[in-house]
């Protein structure tokens, strides 16, 4: 089970992300499109659901359909390294 930082399921905390611009313009569209009746998408449910898509996809290739081990420490800030 994955803790989450307030200690509630379900908290929810800001994030700052660095995202191309074309991609956030088309997705602050889609928002924009879809806010009313019947989806009443949100830009926060938008990225959680991609979010969500995204990790079981990644599970079902690299980790078995499994969760991945809960870290050890924070993500570093900076640059990503090199390969």
């Amino acid at each position: 089970m994955r803790l989450h930082p307030e200690g509630a399921a379900g908290a929810k905390v800001r994030a700052t992300l660095y995202v191309p611009t074309e991609l956030l313009e088309e997705a602050r569209d889609a928002v924009v499109f879809l806010a009313g009746y019947p989806v009443r998408l949100t830009l926060t449910r938008l990225v959680e659901e991609a979010f969500r898509a995204e990790l079981r996809r990644l599970k079902q290739l690299h980790n078995n359909g499994q969760d991945f081990p809960q870290r050890g420490e924070d993500l570093k800030g900076g640059r990503p390294i090199a390969a």
